[in-house]
């Protein structure tokens, strides 16, 4: 069976702790290949590579840096196909889901060659006789990467770009359910240019987390997952001196007023919800319907276009939707379904009998849609990141705008309507990080940040956009003064002023 190792000092690695995870193929349910699992020593030898390169990297000039991240960026275009291969085997979503991962990740990279902007300081001349006052942003020395399985290669490519461009070194941990993409990244990384040591990857669990967030070298730590390891990667590192960028869960809820369009509502609630299996941190998973016939007009036309769904495995060109990741999530996934009816939420379709033929071992699950959701339902206060997805009756607005604000997470949330002034007083009166206007998966583009607020984020400054190089760099004021030859200064041991 195949065996994938780390990838440190520009060579694979080979696992030392005698600790593997299994690699599935989700859409046979067959394991493809086992990822070693790092121990306290294999997380020691890349922190120490990577400590080793920045005593270099970090005084490589802005222009070496991004011709590297410009030949990087080159490779990921022509390789995105390859990549996007190996999100599908090992993921499980569909090949153009995929595509649109690595292209999403790519806006990063380039956000990262236009690095010597972003790190241009600022002056002030003259703030006192012959004092000149400049603002510096620095590295921090050697970060951490820690991702999820969900996206496994846009997610590395939201930090250590950026990272890099900054001039750190970085440790990237991803998810060992779907290790493959990150280790290709940091291959074609070392083609384009990336010295030794300068981003490493190992794979692990638990053990390999927790070095990370203890190991006294790492100056700061990005995360992407759910709520309650956000919340330990967060309060953990913090207890060693790091920097925490950590990002949570969800419950996202997309808000459909009786004017929208329905049935444009209907295609893009379908797809925000089920895409990807609905694995995303992203994903609609309630969608709050005011007004009575409104939203049975909405329910309907979900629940019709639901069942056309064509899921198949992520390789068939046919497929709309993939497999579930593993077989556990699956069941996890299938039984808020089973559940839902006895807490009291009508199940308008349900996706948990679905076989697919010839794949009748993988790990599929059709997709489930539950209408009028009582708000102490387990479908509605859980994060099930799967196709299910809840629909919540309100009669007003105002009653509905309370419901989405009552929420304990406010990633991203999105509003319905052709009433402008009625979008207007949504985008300001929502918690939330991130807002949609009849965009259904508000996830920003390169240049701004990505983040949300209350349970969907565990510190103060969000992933990439400025937010992220703010994260990757740390500000230094420099006061200077140069006198004149022909001036005496003498001596003064008056408080200094700026008369």
């Amino acid at each position: 069976m195949k065996t994938i190792g780390h990838w440190i000092n520009n060579k694979p690695a080979d696992g030392a702790s005698g600790a593997y995870g299994p690699v599935w193929n989700p859409a046979t349910g067959v394991q493809a290949a086992q990822v070693a699992l790092a121990g306290v020593a294999e997380v020691d030898a890349a922190v120490a590579a990577a400590k080793e390169a920045y005593r270099t990297w970090r005084d490589v000039s802005l222009a070496r840096r991004t011709a590297i991240l410009f030949r990087y960026r080159a490779l990921l275009d022509a390789h995105r196909d390859e990549i996007a291969a190996l999100i599908t085997a090992e993921h499980g979503k569909v090949h153009s889901d995929a595509l649109g991962e690595v292209a999403r990740g790519l806006e990063i990279v380039e956000l990262a060659c236009g690095i010597s902007e972003k790190l241009k300081g600022e002056l002030s001349t003259q703030v006192s006789t012959r004092v000149d006052v400049a603002s510096i942003r620095q590295p921090l020395g050697v970060v951490a990467g820690i991702t999820p399985f969900n996206f496994p290669a846009m997610v590395p490519m939201w930090m250590f770009p950026l990272a890099l461009a900054c001039g750190n070194t970085f440790v990237l941990k991803p998810s060992e359910k779907d290790p493959s993409a990150s280790l290709r990244l940091a291959e074609l990384a070392a083609e384009a240019g990336v010295p030794e040591g300068v981003l490493n990857v190992v794979h692990g669990d638990k053990t390999a987390v927790d070095r990370l967030l203890e190991h006294p070298d790492v100056a700061a730590v990005s995360f992407v997952g759910s709520t309650p390891i956000a919340r330990y990667i967060q309060q953990h590192a913090v207890a060693h001196g790091k920097r925490v960028q950590a990002l949570g869960g969800a419950k996202n809820h997309m808000l459909v007023l009786p004017d929208a369009d329905l049935d444009h509502a209907a295609d893009q609630a379908i797809s925000a919800a089920y895409g990807s299996a609905g694995e995303r941190c992203m994903a609609v998973s309630v969608v709050v319907a005011v007004g009575r016939e409104s939203g049975d007009a909405l329910v309907g036309k979900i629940a019709e276009r639901a069942k056309n769904l064509r899921i198949g495995p992520g390789d068939d060109p046919a497929s709309e939707m993939g497999p579930l990741i593993t077989r556990e999530h699956r069941d996890t996934v299938a039984s808020y379904v089973r559940g839902a009816a006895e807490q009291g939420a009508e199940v308008v379709v349900d996706g948990t009998g679905l076989t697919v033929p010839g794949h009748e071992d993988g790990f599929f699950l059709g997709v489930s849609l539950l209408d009028r959701v009582p708000t102490d339902a387990d479908a509605y206060r859980d994060e099930i990141f799967g196709p299910v997805l809840c629909v919540v009756r309100a009669e007003t607005y105002d009653e509905a705008i309370e419901l989405i604000n009552s929420s304990r997470w406010g990633n991203g949330t999105a509003v319905f309507t052709r009433d402008g002034g009625a979008a207007r007083r949504f985008q300001l009166e929502v918690e939330a990080g991130m807002v949609g206007v009849n965009v259904p998966i508000p996830v920003p583009v390169g240049y701004h940040s990505f983040g949300g607020w209350k349970d969907s984020l565990f510190g103060d400054l969000h992933v990439y956009g400025n937010d992220g190089i703010a994260f990757y760099t740390r500000g230094k004021v420099i006061t200077t003064r140069w006198p004149d030859p022909a001036d005496s200064l003498g001596i003064d041991l008056g408080f200094p002023n700026h008369d």
